[in-house]
């Protein structure tokens, strides 16, 4: 579970950041959950698009992934959700403060 400090961090880290995958009306299916869980092996850090289509609110979006993909929620913006999950099999790409 990441504190303030680190939450902070990794939002400022998100800036910089574009969204690169998008959920739509037909929510979350096994392709595009397969398709989060590799980027965020890869970067550790992903940003999500979720279209207007999608009928769930965003909040409760964000919280499924999270649980379904073992990532934090950062941050929710609009309509963008940003996930962050450490790699345990490689060295970490993002260094949390403590």
């Amino acid at each position: 579970m990441l504190n303030n400090h680190q939450k902070a961090f990794l939002k400022n880290k998100a800036n910089a950041l574009r969204p690169l995958y998008q959920i739509g009306k037909n929510l979350l299916g096994e392709t595009q959950l397969d398709l989060l869980d590799k980027g965020l092996k890869a970067k550790e850090l992903i940003k999500i698009s979720v279209l207007k289509s999608a009928e769930n609110p965003i909040e409760g979006i964000a919280i499924d992934l999270s649980m379904k993909l073992q990532a934090e929620v950062v941050q929710i913006v609009g309509r963008i959700i940003t996930l962050y999950r450490a790699n345990p099999h490689l060295p970490h790409r993002i260094e949390l403060p403590r």
